[in-house]
């Protein structure tokens, strides 16, 4: 199957991201033929479409921030209900197209660690992107959450009937935490988890778990769901990191 002309990452920062790689180690699962590499610093929208002018062909992007939320009035773009945001791009014939991946993300990487969203309770810090993509299908499936003020408030969305002010929680995450492996706020609950990781992370980390699986749901969602059916587990794709 014939692939785009480049893949990669875009973002600030990315130079510790593993996107790039995950894009090789798809390729050679699915037969996917490699494109150009593509590692986009950009810490705005402008920076990054001037940057993506310069890239002609098709391109497969996963998006960190600033750009996530930046995306969907400059591109065009639309996310979940609630959520107005894309953490995976794709441009083909010069037309923008958009999808989160952010929460079906982390439901797998939970999922991998022997927690059921369905069953549990999740204590989150944050209110950003990230997390009204994460509350949006922790609610969706029957979930509980217990939101803990950060940077900015958990706005109301469709997550709002599955909110708690208080309770034990079963697994907690800072969405807070700064990039490239930071040290996260401590959060009381059975299992607090990190979304960051640094250069010298392991697949043994949940921030890998919940990128892989993040990155095998765009596959399946926006860069190539005709082969969805080809796609890795979760599994398959931490062992060759």
């Amino acid at each position: 199957m014939g692939g785009p002309t480049y893949w990669g990452v875009a973002g600030s920062p990315i130079s510790h991201s593993l996107t790039p790689k995950l894009f090789q180690i798809m390729a050679k699962i699915t037969g996917v033929e490699e494109a150009e590499q593509a590692f986009l610093q950009a810490s705005d929208m402008d920076q990054f479409i001037n940057e993506v002018s310069k890239m002609d062909g098709e391109l497969w992007l996963s998006c960190t921030s600033p750009l996530k939320h930046l995306a969907t009035s400059r591109l065009g773009v639309s996310g979940p209900e609630g959520v107005s945001a894309v953490n995976q791009l794709r441009r083909s014939e010069g037309k923008w197209y958009g999808a989160n991946t952010d929460g079906l993300g982390f439901l797998t990487a939970c999922r991998n660690i022997g927690i059921e969203p369905s069953r549990s309770t999740l204590m989150m810090r944050g209110g950003g992107s990230t997390a009204r993509s994460i509350a949006a299908a922790w609610s969706l499936e029957g979930g509980s959450i217990i939101p803990v003020l950060g940077r900015r408030k958990l706005e109301r969305g469709p997550w709002d009937s599955s909110i708690l002010d208080s309770g034990d929680a079963d697994i907690s995450v800072d969405l807070d935490a700064e990039p490239a492996g930071e040290e996260s706020f401590d959060l009381e609950s059975r299992h607090q988890v990190s979304i960051t990781y640094g250069s010298d992370s392991h697949s043994g980390e949940f921030a890998i778990m919940l990128l892989v699986a993040q990155h095998i749901e765009a596959w399946r969602a926006l860069f190539a769901p005709e082969i969805s059916s080809e796609l890795p587990s979760l599994d398959q794709v931490l062992t060759l990191i």
